[in-house]
């Protein structure tokens, strides 16, 4: 197999493994809510410890990238749902806020109302990534336009599940303050010429992205890289979904589960299959470097 279609098969199945955690990591949510509507806050927080003990796993893991990558992003995911967006719907049902109307329908429900007040906070938290290393092409291009010479960490130093698990929290983060930000009327709005270019400059966006991610072989690094090739390109899936062009199947996981437990099947079986080819693809380097040992060896006798 070549490096070219290698390095393609990688980053699409990066692609698709992140991508089906989108619709899951919703479902989740939903499902908690309407399953168990008197314990949604207990099974949020037995959503947020699991994705605690993931990552703590992942950090033992660290000698191995790929499973430490995907247990960051799991985690991520997991405390992301459980944690920090059930404490926004804990908030909002404590200060009775309510959700925001149109035509009759939630437009908006109460806790992302909610969170847009954590604007502030997530602007300092992105103020710290402008002056410490990292490997985000975005940040970098700052970096270098200020001159920052920031001493980079050695790939031996990297805790790859805490990198992960970061990214995923942050990026998902800022992209929902900034669709409510534009969803907010007295802003934008879901049909403002704005919210048009959040949505079509992310899907060019996360195009350009993921023109770079079929390059890339390493399989941890391309999870990695697919974070936000996926979350940028969901802002178009988000507005698309906003002005009723679909479904979105994974706000009503009960009444669409075949569809759902489709879309989990599919994702353990990507998963499984990146795995054990990471495997091999291990195995055979391991094993072409002890042929060249022997040949050297040899040759040296």
């Amino acid at each position: 197999m070549t490096t070219t279609i290698r390095s393609f098969k990688t980053g699409v199945f990066s692609f698709l493994i992140v991508l089906l955690f989108m619709p899951l990591g919703h479902a989740m949510m939903v499902f908690n809510e309407q399953v168990f509507p008197n314990y949604k806050f207990i099974g949020a927080s037995v959503l947020g410890f699991s994705g605690l003990f993931l990552l703590l796993l992942g950090i033992r893991k660290n000698k191995k990238p790929l499973t430490s990558t995907l247990l960051g992003l799991i985690g991520g995911m997991l405390i992301w749902t459980g944690w920090v967006e059930f404490s926004f719907v804990w908030i909002a049902e404590k200060l009775e806020v309510a959700p925001l109307i149109e035509n009759g329908e939630i437009a908006t429900k109460p806790e992302y109302l909610v969170m847009m007040s954590s604007a502030g906070l997530l602007s300092t938290i992105l103020i710290l990534y402008f002056f410490k290393q990292s490997s985000c092409t975005f940040f970098n291009w700052f970096q270098r336009l200020g001159k920052m010479n920031l001493k980079k960490v050695k790939a031996e130093d990297k805790y790859w599940a805490g990198i992960t698990f970061i990214e995923t929290i942050v990026l998902l983060w800022t992209f929902y303050i900034v669709l409510l930000l534009v969803y907010d009327k007295e802003i934008a709005g879901d049909r403002h010429p704005l919210t048009n270019f959040v949505g079509f400059g992310s899907l060019f966006w996360s195009v350009y992205l993921f023109l770079n991610l079929i390059k890339i072989q390493k399989f941890d690094y391309a999870i990695r890289y697919a974070i936000p090739t996926v979350i940028i390109f969901w802002n178009f899936i988000e507005i698309t979904g906003r002005w009723e062009l679909f479904k979105e199947i994974w706000v009503h996981p009960l009444e669409h589960w075949i569809e759902n437990s489709i879309i989990l099947g599919s994702l353990i079986a990507f998963i499984v299959y990146y795995v054990v080819t990471n495997n091999q693809r291990t195995a055979q380097r391991k094993s072409h470097l002890e042929k060249k040992r022997e040949n050297k060896k040899t040759a040296n006798v």
